[in-house]
């Protein structure tokens, strides 16, 4: 696609300095920028590539001071990075996907098509499934019965919904997520372990997004429960039950363990462990790599380490840690100063 500085000015509500009618065909990051390329500068720090980038068109912030002449055609705005990310938005909705069934594809007769639907070759749709209009499933997508997906929804390839899970309006499940797999649910008995039935499933509310390879388990019963504009990375665990609040995002190889309910607007760090049972309370911020074993219940909470604790405690303890070496040496050296002390009394 080709757009004029002046047509992307106008998106975005910024000011053109240079050429207005200068064009772009790409995007590209302001170190790599070619002639014909549009990038974008939101950082003071980055300011020097403006003397050497040979993007066409720079994005960037009004606030900055910068050279009145410059080689590229400048657009300013408030927030470069806020303009940027809304000029990828519509250049990603600007770009069509496929609509209609394909022949290669299996979709069960008794399945509720919505209009605008896509299915590609090779994807399977079961029994009594409902796509709302404007669903687009990629190749190699398993949808079992009895699921329903809201309107423009997005499956990419790989994806599997099993039975009576639902999900909502306006979600993207990225390539190999596995939506309402069993939870992990045995008892013991007599030496070995009995599977537990899971017989409820999982809900996935609006605006959720799901990241490549995140695994959400059906609930044993009742619901497991993604509520709306969550955000999950790759490679996530999301055991039974489990409810995430309204705009929760989580980062990579997060795991969550049985019937944990999270709180609204908190942040998870990578590779956060949460045991199951507890409550997190809202807009709660935990630490990469942390470890929470007890229920979080001040809403705005920062935790760090594992077993976490609040932050300014971890901070001042990791200070200490840090010395331990030198604190053990001056307690050596404070024996063997007594030691001589008492020998010579």
């Amino acid at each position: 696609m080709e757009f004029t500085a002046g047509q992307i000015a106008a998106l975005i509500g910024g000011k053109v300095q240079g050429n207005a009618d200068i064009k772009v065909t790409r995007l590209a990051k302001i170190e790599e920028g070619e002639p014909g390329s549009l990038s974008f500068i939101a950082r003071e720090s980055y300011l020097p590539y403006l003397g050497s980038s040979q993007a066409s068109v720079i994005i960037l912030n009004e606030s900055f001071k910068v050279p009145s002449e410059t080689r590229a055609t400048l657009i300013l705005v408030a927030d470069a990075h806020q303009a940027f990310v809304k000029l990828l938005q519509a250049y990603h909705s600007a770009k069509k996907l496929p609509s209609g069934l394909d022949s290669l594809s299996f979709v069960h007769p008794e399945t509720e098509i919505g209009t605008d639907v896509w299915v590609a070759p090779f994807a399977y749709v079961g029994k009594n499934v409902k796509l709302g209009n404007g669903v687009k499933i990629f190749p190699h997508v398993f949808i079992d019965d009895n699921v329903i997906i809201g309107e423009k929804t997005i499956l990419h390839s790989g994806v599997k919904v099993y039975q009576d899970s639902v999900i909502g309006n306006h979600c993207v499940i990225h390539s190999g997520t596995v939506i309402g797999a069993d939870g992990f649910g045995f008892a013991p008995n007599a030496g070995s372990y009995e599977k537990v039935p899971q017989t409820g499933n999982v809900i996935i509310e609006d605006h959720v997004e799901i990241g490549s390879c995140t695994t959400i388990d059906r609930a044993t019963m009742g619901s497991t429960i993604i509520r709306k504009g969550v955000k999950l990375d790759n490679l996530i665990q999301v055991a039974h039950n489990v409810e995430i609040g309204e705009n929760t995002v989580i980062a990579a190889q997060t795991g969550i363990a049985g019937s944990t309910k999270i709180g609204r607007n908190c942040m998870i760090g990578g590779q956060v462990g949460i045991v199951g049972h507890i409550t997190i309370a809202d807009e709660v911020k935990i630490a990469a790599q942390s470890g929470i074993g007890t229920s979080i219940m001040n809403k705005g909470e920062i935790m760090q380490g594992s077993p976490a604790f609040p932050i300014g405690d971890y901070k001042r303890a990791y200070v200490v840690f840090k010395k331990l070496p030198l604190l053990e040496q001056k307690i050596q050296e404070l024996e063997k100063a007594l030691a001589v002390y008492k020998h010579s009394g």
